[in-house]
């Protein structure tokens, strides 16, 4: 997530940097790289579905204001692992059949319950949208994971995507001026996304040397460029969301870094982008 110092006042000094988003990293990106090196292909997949769950279920607290009732976790969550699943095996849930199913599951499940009738066009667009802009978006880690050499692919986009975000802080903590979103979110500057932008290039050039080479230096100025402008996007429209809501975070899962979803907000624009990326521009 880009942030960085109010425009109103000054820097905010080093000592008031959230060390626990260090503390979290050094335990988080060791225990990553034994599931995804070591571990077949399914444990990555149970680990994008219980992430997915959590994000999902902190994107409905935003829109109920409340905990969410049980009928939108049970379609929520079903949804969004069918999705999945159709993502880790294709060919055995057809795409296009897929989502007639999700369309009509849910306009039955909700026929069947008691639900506020006034509200119902809405809720069922949040599921809805809800399983897309999380479970479908985030899915592309397994996309990523079945290409050749996928799993080094998907090091080098999670990697970029927290090299923007931890740049993007720490510049911004330590010398926003310009605001960049402040409709949005005020925090955010552009001395901050500078920062994310160069420490993404530099963690892409030096992840291309060391374990993806078919990756040209072009390919990584450009992936870390573009992938920390795909993260920042992704950022900004989670903060919409928490501003309709009234709320900072969305939950307090993740020490120093709030919910699930506030964590996975850049990656889940990032990783589809990489993706299509290396399929349709490396082939």
């Amino acid at each position: 997530m880009i942030r960085g110092a109010v425009a109103t006042g000054a820097p905010r000094a080093s000592s008031r940097w959230d060390r626990r988003r260090i503390y979290a990293a050094l335990v988080f990106i060791p225990l990553f790289y034994v599931l995804v090196r070591y571990l077949p292909s399914i444990a990555l997949f149970g680990l994008v579905v219980g992430a997915s769950w959590l994000a999902l279920i902190e994107l409905f607290r935003l829109h109920f204001h409340s905990k969410p009732a049980t009928v939108e976790i049970m379609i929520g969550v079903a949804m969004t692992t069918i999705v999945l699943s159709h993502l880790q095996w294709p060919d055995v849930l057809p795409l296009r059949p897929l989502f007639v199913f999700i369309v009509a599951a849910t306009l039955l499940l909700y026929l069947l319950s008691k639900h506020d009738l006034s509200r119902s066009l809405v809720d069922v667009s949040v599921l809805i949208f809800g399983t897309l802009y999380i479970g479908f978006t985030l899915g592309h880690l397994l996309l990523t994971r079945a290409l050749p050499d996928g799993i080094f692919l998907v090091f080098f986009v999670v990697l970029v995507t927290w090299a923007g975000d931890t740049g993007a802080y720490y510049a911004g903590m330590s010398m926003g001026r310009t605001p960049l979103a402040s409709r949005i979110s005020p925090n955010k500057t552009v001395e901050g996304l500078l920062g994310g932008i160069l420490l993404a290039v530099v963690i892409a050039l030096i992840a291309r040397a060391w374990f993806i080479p078919s990756l040209t230096v072009v390919d990584a100025v450009v992936l870390g460029c573009v992938l920390t402008l795909a993260g920042l996007l992704g950022d900004l429209s989670e903060s919409m969301f928490k501003r309709g809501a009234g709320v900072k975070d969305s939950g307090g899962l993740i020490p120093g870094h709030g919910g699930m979803l506030d964590r996975l907000d850049s990656l889940l624009l990032t990783a589809p982008t990489y993706y299509y990326y290396v399929t349709l521009v490396k082939g």
